[in-house]
């Protein structure tokens, strides 16, 4: 019951065979029981929850319409407002702070019925991709193995689903913040493509912020036990809103295919100038082994006009462009240099576009380690010990670079377990607003590779 998905969970609501009362106070008390061994979730509202569990209870008592996630409890990534609880992003100047209004994925979380039951923690500032330390809450562990980071910066979002102390979460990802965490911890996240889910109220405290187009780099999806969910998070968070949405609607358009068997694949698993280590490219590589058994048609080798290295280095200069726009009088970089990188961006997004055309998805690491050691040295610092030796800690980013910069839909998916016994796991980057082909292949190649696996002695 404690690793049920979120839709195991709402079909056990609705079908009668579980109340979301009974559901909501059980995760409240595998949160007390396990909770303080991983530092995952940091606030709770445990009579709120209950008691709109409850509601929800009694609305199908009445026989009334109810969501897709209707009495399903879950958590949001702190930095997400939620009215009445504190939105601190994990720094000590913003204790205390607390918003009276949802950050839109909240409000549209509750409108498909889910019980927000509280929050998970965060980096401070959401200032690392590779670990999460709070300066208020502290740090989270890997529930894999609690000497090993969880990712960051939504660390704590990926160790409550590994350790079943949620059955869905909301998190953000500029720097693979979504990715890597996933990967780290075994379960499902989803970098949706760029400017799907709208970014209000996720924002650092104060009142609304003002709309930016500035935001092409970061997204905000959901975290899961399965691909499913992920399907399910995005259909009722995803579209436009404000004056946006008296001009459209948006729906996800359908898969390209429903059978492994259909899928063209393309991959890539290693790479010099971020190789990946013997034992993550030994899973990567048998995993890909299987999908082609299974049918997948592989092909290998990155898309004509993409170079790899080249897109890393512009992607590194475009997140370096979206923290000048967060702070006013930066001197960030000469107009033409930006122009060409922007020129650079955009010639990326076409090429992959091409490639898509022939291809319906693509495959490579999430990052080339499995979760490491916790590091409290300055940033600059860090390095990362493998067989291999040490290795930059800046070195996680390359792989997750080639869904950012042109701002693809990508799902990090488990692969399996390293030779250690830690998870591994695999990207799968999709055609952009397509955002449910590369869903619904990683929801098909679990019956390949396995899926979601808790942890040992869950």
């Amino acid at each position: 019951m404690t690793h049920l998905t979120a839709t195991e969970a709402a079909a056990g609501v609705r079908g009668g065979k579980i109340t979301s009362r009974e559901l909501t106070e059980r995760l409240l008390a595998r949160i007390d029981q396990v909770n303080p061994a991983v530092n995952a979730v940091v606030e709770l509202r445990r009579e709120d929850a209950l008691q709109a569990a409850t509601e929800a209870d009694a609305a199908l008592a009445r026989g009334d319409h109810v969501g897709p996630l209707h009495g399903v409890p879950m958590t949001v990534k702190e930095s997400f407002n939620v009215a009445g609880m504190p939105t601190t992003w994990g720094n000590p100047d913003f204790a205390g702070y607390v918003p009276d209004w949802d950050a839109t994925v909240v409000e549209r979380l509750r409108a498909a019925g889910a019980i927000v039951v509280g929050k998970s923690n965060v980096h401070r500032m959401l200032e690392d991709f590779g670990q999460t330390v709070s300066g208020i809450h502290g740090r989270t562990r890997n529930p894999w193995d609690p000497a090993r980071t969880p990712g960051g910066s939504s660390g704590g979002g990926a160790a409550a689903l590994a350790a079943g102390l949620t059955h869905l979460e909301y998190g953000s990802d500029l720097v693979g913040s979504i990715r890597i965490p996933a990967g780290f911890c075994g379960v499902y996240g989803l970098k949706p493509t760029a400017g799907l889910v709208p970014q209000r109220g996720f924002q650092p405290p104060g009142p609304p912020a003002l709309p930016s187009e500035t935001a092409y780099l970061s997204s905000i999806g959901p975290l899961a036990r399965s691909a499913a969910d992920l399907r399910t998070a995005l259909r009722v968070t995803a579209g436009p809103e404000g004056d946006a949405a008296k001009a459209y609607r948006w729906e996800l358009p359908p898969p390209r295919h429903t059978r492994l068997a259909g899928f063209r694949a393309g991959f890539v698993l290693d790479h010099p100038q971020a190789p990946v280590t013997d034992e993550v490219g030994a899973v990567l590589s048998d995993a890909v082994d299987a999908l082609g058994r299974a049918g997948v048609k592989l092909v290998e080798g990155w898309p004509d006009g993409v170079d790899p290295v080249r897109e890393a280095e512009t992607f590194g200069f475009h997140v370096g462009l979206f923290f000048a726009h967060q702070q006013a009088g930066t001197d960030f970089a000469p107009l033409a240099e930006v122009v060409e990188r922007e020129r650079e961006r955009m010639a990326t997004r076409a090429a992959w576009a091409r490639y898509f055309e022939d291809v319906d998805v693509f495959l490579c690491p999430v990052t080339f380690t499995t979760a490491f050691a916790h590091d409290d040295r300055p940033f600059a610092d860090r390095v990362i010990a493998t067989p291999g030796g040490e290795r930059r800690y800046d070195d996680q980013v390359f792989w997750i670079t080639h869904a950012s910069l042109p701002g693809l839909p990508a799902v990090a998916a488990p692969a399996g377990l390293s030779r250690g016994g830690l998870p591994v796991g695999m990207q799968v980057l999709g055609p952009q607003f397509e955002d449910d082909t590369a869903i619904a292949f990683a929801e098909l190649a679990a019956d390949v590779t396995g899926g979601f696996t808790p942890p040992p002695g869950e």
